[in-house]
């Protein structure tokens, strides 16, 4: 029975990543946006990417993405972070 609800519980968790985008992620694309023109060098760039991912600044932004901005988006129909 407990394994029933943990792989219950995982494709619930998981369904929050698979479901269809609601919103335009700008946190995420912000960061993103801002990593690609900080350097014109492609290999600090990358160094960079790979950093965001390990701290972990693109998580945390597709995170707030998905639950908070996205949702304001969704139902205000204005995302706070759009510029």
């Amino acid at each position: 029975m407990k394994n029933k609800t943990r792989i219950a519980a995982l494709a619930l968790a998981a369904s929050l990543f698979a479901t269809s985008c609601i919103g335009t992620n700008e946190a995420f694309n912000s960061l993103h946006d801002w990593n690609e023109t900080v350097t014109d060098n492609k290999w600090a760039q990358g160094g960079i990417h790979l950093g965001f991912w390990v701290i972990p600044a693109y998580p945390l932004c597709l995170l707030g993405d998905i639950l908070v901005f996205n949702s304001i988006e969704f139902w205000g129909g204005d995302n706070p972070i759009k510029e």
